[in-house]
């Protein structure tokens, strides 16, 4: 008898698997066409493209859970998707894995307005959930600058921030609960519609597990008034290190901004070429601050901020006079990115978190840092907490240059380590800072990070190959933790 070729195997395995998911999820529910798989091969980090086995797309609790037990029963990969807008590779499949994408769950499922809050399914935009609640003068605080595209399960997995994040906070600081579905296919619920639990802090695990952890189903998020007045500033300096000062000197004011962001010049005049926002060209550095509050407050604040820019340097300074003004400000700033796509064939987005004292610094190691790879960068980041977002230009038509922009983009966040940041803010680690993780934490770290994970998900099926460099059977873990005689971490409760 002539025994099958192992790419006979292959695709037999894959058709059983095919098949048996077309009886959970029927209709167009799962996708095997390689044509129809290249949608999927890359989330917002496209330097990595890998075509997944197949893709799922349940529309139903049921069959997500139904998908995620053949899973685990049959020892197959899972890698959860959301719109595919991570910058870290966090959604990038695996080839003998299949991406489970949550599309379809795209509706807003309640709104309270006595308890303030939303519950959505995880396909709704970031967008989507102001737009919801705007009617009634509610907004959803957290505002990646992708949030006409990215969803809440996406924000979730990420722990996503924004240019409000400053004074409201990321996800995890309005997320209420999640409906959560495990690998075993179980369906939990941590959290509700009260701002805190009693016990483990299980919720705030789940925020920012990049889908380590299970498939989150449902959300509630926490909706805010609209403030009465709010107003942008936009400020303009002779340098970058003055305009990062400025941001240290605002906050050490006590003066907490709605948003505080900043841009250097190539960002500045890439920004203005496509939304023509009306920035000041001949600065190097423009920070855009946001006040909210009463009216009489705003004021106040607007020239105590005015003083202190000036007192720091500022040769540029204008008030936005109206709401369509202050739109027009944010808007220059939200489509940074793609602005900055015109001027360059290729960039590559770093995203790392430093103290704001250290701002000045970072920003003059990274000019050196430039210099030596022969490599431009642009700056756009969320300056009041620190986190940045270098633009590395590059060419990838060009050998060596996206090589050349990657060590230039580690040097950057090793940069950050080592002034006391941490290597991500709100992008997540996935596979794109993965093999960095060892800069900022030791072995016992990471290995009790992974126990952590394997209390989840014991067979290492949901999205592996991201966030740990160096993957431990859970077995392993045991051992290696009896045997140095640490203290057990404890077992997780059953929901």
């Amino acid at each position: 008898m002539k025994m099958p070729t192992p790419d006979q195997t292959v695709l037999a395995r894959r058709a059983e698997i095919a098949a048996a998911l077309r009886e959970i999820v029927p209709g167009e529910g799962v996708i095997d066409a390689a044509e129809e798989l290249r949608a999927y091969e890359s989330d917002g980090l496209t330097a990595y493209r890998q075509p997944p086995m197949l893709v799922c797309l349940p529309s139903t609790v049921a069959q997500v859970s139904a998908v995620l037990k053949y899973c685990r029963k049959n020892g197959i990969k899972v890698v959860p998707r959301g719109a595919g807008t991570s910058l870290s590779g966090g959604a990038l499949p695996l080839a003998d894995g299949i991406v489970l994408g949550m599309a379809k769950f795209n509706k807003v499922i309640e709104i309270d307005w006595a308890n303030r809050c939303a519950v959505v399914q995880p396909g709704v935009t970031n967008l989507g959930i102001s737009d919801a609640v705007a009617a009634r003068g509610f907004y959803y605080a957290p505002d990646p600058s992708s949030q006409i595209a990215c969803t809440i399960g996406g924000n979730v997995a990420e722990n996503s921030g924004g240019v409000h994040c400053l004074k409201y906070g990321l996800t995890t600081n309005n997320v209420l609960g999640v409906e959560l579905v495990l690998m075993d296919g179980e369906i939990v619920r941590l959290g509700g519609k009260h701002m805190d639990a009693g016990g483990y802090d299980l919720l705030g695990v789940v925020v920012g597990s990049e889908g380590l952890l299970g498939v989150v189903t449902e959300v509630t998020v926490r909706i805010l008034k609209s403030p009465e007045t709010a107003r942008a500033m936009l400020l303009g300096f002779p340098t970058s290190e003055t305009g990062g000062d400025c941001v240290g000197a605002i906050i050490a004011a006590g003066i907490i901004p709605g948003g505080m962001e900043m841009m250097d010049r190539p960002a500045i005049h890439a920004a203005e070429a496509f939304v023509h926002a009306g920035y000041p060209l001949d600065v190097e550095a423009l920070l855009i601050v946001e006040l909210d509050g009463p009216q009489a407050e705003v004021d106040d604040l607007i020239a105590r901020v005015e003083a202190i820019a000036r007192a720091r340097g500022a040769i540029y300074a204008r008030t936005s006079t109206n709401e369509d003004e202050r739109q027009t400000f944010w808007a220059g700033r939200k489509a940074a990115f793609p602005a900055v796509g015109r001027i360059s064939p290729d960039y590559y987005c770093m995203d790392g978190t430093i103290p704001r004292k250290r701002l000045p610094e970072v920003l003059a190691r990274m000019a050196e840092m430039s210099k030596r790879y022969g490599l431009r960068v642009a700056n756009v980041f969320h300056a009041g907490d620190g986190n940045l977002h270098p633009l590395i230009l590059y060419d990838a038509n060009q050998p060596g240059e996206l090589e050349r922009a990657e060590a230039f983009g580690a040097d950057i966040l090793r940069l950050c380590v080592e002034v006391g940041g941490v290597l991500t803010g709100e992008h997540g680690v996935g596979v794109e800072k993965r093999d960095l993780m060892g800069t900022m934490f030791n072995e016992n770290d990471l290995n009790q990070q992974q126990r952590l994970k394997c209390a989840f998900d014991p067979e290492g099926l949901l999205n592996p190959g991201k966030v740990f460099p160096v993957l431990h059977r859970c077995a392993e873990l045991g051992r290696m933790h009896v045997h140095r005689g640490a203290v057990r971490f404890p077992d997780l409760p059953r929901f």
